[in-house]
C-alpha cells in the first residue's frame, strides 16, 4: 500500500498563516499562542544540516566508568579528572549516595563506582562526603550486590578476582543457530556488550592500581564466592548455569595450560566481529557501554596506543562528552534520527506548512539517513525483504530498528519533497521491512524478532536486565497507528494480530505497561492512539478502561506524572510530580477517545499552557524515558518541548473537527 504522503512543491505560506480560528467549541484560553510559541522555539533548534537532536542526560555511572578507565589505560588528565569529580560530587545525595534516576533511592553500583571514581581521584576517605557514601554503600550490602559488568571492571584494576565474575566464552560466536540457544538469541545491545567483554574475559588484562575497596564488604569477602557457588540437588535453570559456569572457569585454567581446541579460532572471530561493526557506524552499537568495551579489549588484544581503531575508538568516547569549564557529563548516545522524526510530526501536525524550508530540509536529512543494508537483523530474520530501516542515532547501519523506523515514516508521510518518487519507494521499503518484524504472538520489538528465549536470561551475566528484546504494546501501538493512518483494514491479518497481542498485555487496571518511556502513562497514550488511528470503536469496554485509568490518575494541578520506580514495584504506576512530556501523553490518550469536553483534557491542557516558558519551551527535571529498566534510565531532553507541543495540536485539531494524523 503506497503512503498518501504530501508531495507538494517546496514553496508556501509562512508558519504564521497556520493559526486559523478554531470551529465549535473555544477551547483552552491562550492555546494558539502557546502552540505559535511552541513551534518558534522548536524551529530555531534545529541545527543547521536539517536535523534536531537532545542530549540524553544520565547518571553519574558514565562518567565514573570512563575515570576508572583512564586510570587503568595510565592516561589521566587532570585537568578532566578534576571536572568529572566535579560533576560526580554534585549528583550526590544528601544521605551520601548516588541514584539512577532524579529522586530515586541511592543505589548499589552507581554508589560504589562514584566512590571509586572519587578515591582514584585522590579525594580523601576522611572527606565527609566519602564518608557518607561509604556508610550508603554498606547498607546497600557493598561490592557483592553489584551487577556482573561493575564487577567486571574492578576485576581490570585488581580489586575482584576474575573468578568473581562470570565466564563469557568466546566460542559463544562460534555456536551455530541450530543450536536451540546461541549467539544471536541474544539482544543487539547485549551482543555488542558481550563480544569486547568475551575478549576482556580470555586476555584479563589486569593492572593493579593503589585503591583498595576493602571497606565496602560489610559481611566479609566470603560473598562473592557464594555469588557464583552452585548448589547440589538443585535442578533451576540458574542453578544449571552456575555449575556450567564452573566448567567454564575449569576449561579457562586449562586454556593457561595451553590447550583450548576452539579458543583462538573463537578470539579471531570476536576481534573480526567487533571490526567490522566498527565500520558504518559511531563506534560499536554507537552506545557507551560497547564503545568503552571495545576499546579495552583492543588494549587487551594489543593494540598500540598510536593504532587507527585504537584512536578512533577512543575519539568516538569523547564525541559522547560534554565539557564545561568546571564540570563533565556523558551521553550513552546520540539520538539525532528519532528526535527529528518526532519534531518533524509535531510541527506538522501542529500547522507548520509542508513547504516551510526547514521542513524540507528536515526531511532531506531524514531520508539521507535510511540504512540499505543487511545487518545483523537478519540472523533472526532472514526473510527476503529489501534492506531498509533507520536507527536511533547518526550512523549505526548494523542495528536499524523498528520503533525508529515507525516514528520515521509517521514523519515521511506528513513532510515534503522535491523528490516524491524517492520518497515514495523508501516509504515502501520501510514499511515493507517494519512489517517482516512482527513476533509470533502478534506485537514488535525495538531490534529483533522473537528475542525472547527467557532461558538466557537466567546466565550468570544477565543481571543488566537486557538480554532479550521482548514485544512491546508501545512499539506494537505506535506501528498500528502508522498502519491505520494508511488505510489498512482492522481485518488485515497482521493487525488483526497485533491487537490480540495488546489486549493479552492490558493491565487488570485498564493501563498498559511501557517498555521504552516511563511507563504505564506512556505505554496506554500509545495504545489508545493506535486504536484510534485504526478506526475502531473507541467506546468499547476495555478501550474505555484505558481511558478511565488515565483520569484516575490526573493530579490536582491538572497533569500527569510517574517516576521510574514504577519499574520496581507497579503499585507506584502513574505517581509521580507532573512533567511535560508525560501530561503530553495522557491528554493524547484522552484526545484519542474523541470527546474535546472531557475536563481532564482540558486541565491538561491548562497546565501545559500554564507551564510553559516565555520562549516556548518547559521545563522538566524528571526522567521520562527508559534504557534498560530498574537498570539504566534516561532523560530525552527533547521530550519535555516535542510531545507538549503534538498535545496541544491534537487537541486543536480535535476542536475542529480533524483527525490525528490527517494529511492537511
Amino acid at each position: 500500500m503506497l503512503p498518501s504522503m504530501s508531495l507538494r512543491p517546496a514553496t508556501g505560506p509562512s508558519i504564521e498563516s497556520t493559526n486559523v480560528p478554531a470551529a465549535g467549541r473555544p477551547g483552552v484560553a491562550g492555546l494558539d499562542p502557546a502552540i505559535t510559541r511552541s513551534q518558534s522555539y522548536l524551529l530555531s533548534e534545529q541545527h543547521a544540516e536539517g536535523y534536531w537532536v537532545g542530549e540524553l542526560i544520565v547518571d553519574v555511572t558514565l562518567v565514573a566508568d570512563m575515570l576508572v578507565f583512564y586510570h587503568w589505560w595510565g592516561k589521566v588528565d587532570a585537568t578532566w579528572q578534576k571536572k568529572a569529580v566535579h560533576h560526580i560530587f554534585s549528583k550526590q545525595l544528601p544521605e551520601g549516595g548516588w541514584n539512577i534516576y532524579p529522586h530515586g533511592p541511592s543505589e548499589v553500583n552507581a554508589t560504589i563506582k562514584a566512590y571509586l571514581a572519587l578515591k582514584l581521584a585522590g579525594v580523601p576517605i576522611t572527606d565527609p562526603r566519602m564518608l557518607r557514601a561509604r556508610e550508603v554503600a554498606t547498607t546497600l550490602g557493598g561490592v557483592p550486590r553489584m551487577n556482573t559488568f561493575s564487577k567486571l571492571y574492578l576485576a581490570l584494576i585488581g580489586l575482584v578476582g576474575w573468578n568473581h565474575v562470570p565466564t563469557i566464552p568466546s566460542e559463544v560466536l562460534l555456536i551455530g543457530k541450530w543450536f536451540h540457544v546461541n549467539f544471536w538469541d541474544m539482544s543487539n545491545w547485549s551482543r555488542a556488550m558481550l563480544v569486547p567483554l568475551a575478549i576482556i574475559n580470555h586476555f584479563r588484562p589486569t593492572r593493579v592500581l593503589p585503591v583498595s575497596l576493602d571497606e565496602l564488604y560489610p559481611n566479609g569477602k566470603w560473598e562473592l564466592d557464594e555469588a557464583l557457588r552452585p548448589r547440589y540437588f538443585d535442578f533451576s535453570l540458574r542453578n544449571m548455569f552456575l555449575w556450567l559456569d564452573r566448567l567454564h572457569k575449569l576449561a579457562e585454567w586449562v586454556s593457561r595450560k595451553g590447550f583450548h581446541p576452539f579458543r583462538s579460532s573463537a578470539l579471531r572471530r570476536a576481534e573480526a566481529w567487533m571490526l567490522e561493526r566498527f565500520e558504518g557506524s559511531d563506534g560499536l552499537a554507537a552506545i557507551f557501554p560497547a564503545m568503552l568495551n571495545a576499546l579495552i579489549a583492543l588494549k587487551a588484544l594489543g593494540y598500540e596506543d598510536h593504532h587507527p581503531q585504537v584512536v578512533r575508538a577512543h575519539k568516538e568516547l569523547q564525541r559522547l562528552m560534554h565539557e564545561t569549564p568546571e564540570s563533565v557529563r556523558i551521553e550513552p548516545c546520540f539520538s539525532p534520527v528519532w528526535d527529528s522524526a518526532i519534531v518533524a510530526i509535531c510541527l506538522r501536525e501542529s500547522g507548520v506548512p509542508a513547504e516551510h524550508p526547514k521542513m524540507v530540509k528536515a526531511t532531506h536529512w531524514i531520508m539521507d539517513r535510511e540504512i540499505r543494508f543487511r545487518g545483523d537483523w537478519i540472523h533472526k530474520n532472514p526473510v527476503d525483504v529489501e534492506p531498509s530501516g533507520w536507527v536511533f542515532e547518526y550512523n549505526n547501519q548494523w542495528n536499524p530498528d523498528v520503533d525508529d523506523t515507525a516514528m520515521v515514516l509517521l514523519a515521511l508521510r506528513q513532510v515534503p519533497t522535491d523528490k516524491p518518487e524517492r520518497t515514495r519507494e523508501a516509504f515502501k521499503r520501510g514499511m515493507n521491512w517494519m512489517m517482516a518484524f512482527q513476533c509470533r504472538d502478534g506485537g514488535w520489538a525495538a531490534f529483533d524478532k522473537d528475542c525472547t528465549k527467557s532461558i538466557l536470561e537466567k546466565v550468570p551475566f544477565a543481571d543488566h536486565n537486557a538480554m532479550l528484546d521482548p514485544e512491546c504494546a508501545d512499539i506494537t501501538a505506535r506501528i498500528l497507528e502508522l498502519l491505520g493512518y494508511e488505510g489498512y483494514p482492522v481485518t488485515h491479518p497482521q493487525i488483526k494480530r497485533g491487537l490480540d497481542y495488546l489486549r493479552s498485555q492490558q493491565e487488570a487496571d485498564g493501563s498498559w505497561y511501557g517498555r521504552w518511556g516511563v511507563n504505564y502513562i506512556y505505554g496506554t497514550w500509545q495504545v489508545l492512539r493506535g486504536l484510534q488511528a485504526l478506526g475502531i470503536d473507541m467506546s468499547e469496554g476495555w478501550i474505555v478502561r484505558g481511558a478511565e485509568w488515565l483520569r484516575s490518575v490526573q493530579l490536582p494541578d491538572g497533569g500527569w506524572g510517574e517516576r521510574c520506580n514504577t519499574y520496581d514495584d507497579p503499585i507506584y504506576k502513574g505517581c509521580g510530580p507532573s512533567t511535560a512530556s508525560q501530561t503530553a501523553w495522557a491528554v493524547m490518550g484522552l484526545c484519542a477517545m474523541g470527546d474535546p469536553s472531557d475536563p481532564a483534557i482540558e486541565r491538561g491542557i491548562e497546565y501545559l499552557v500554564r507551564t510553559q516558558n516565555q520562549d516556548g519551551s518547559w521545563t522538566e527535571d524528571e526522567i521520562t524515558g527508559t534504557g534498560f529498566p530498574q537498570v539504566f534510565y534516561l532523560k530525552y531532553d527533547m521530550y519535555r518541548n516535542s510531545w507538549p507541543l503534538l498535545a496541544m495540536a491534537t487537541y486543536r485539531r480535535m476542536l475542529r473537527g480533524q483527525k490525528a494524523g490527517q494529511i492537511l
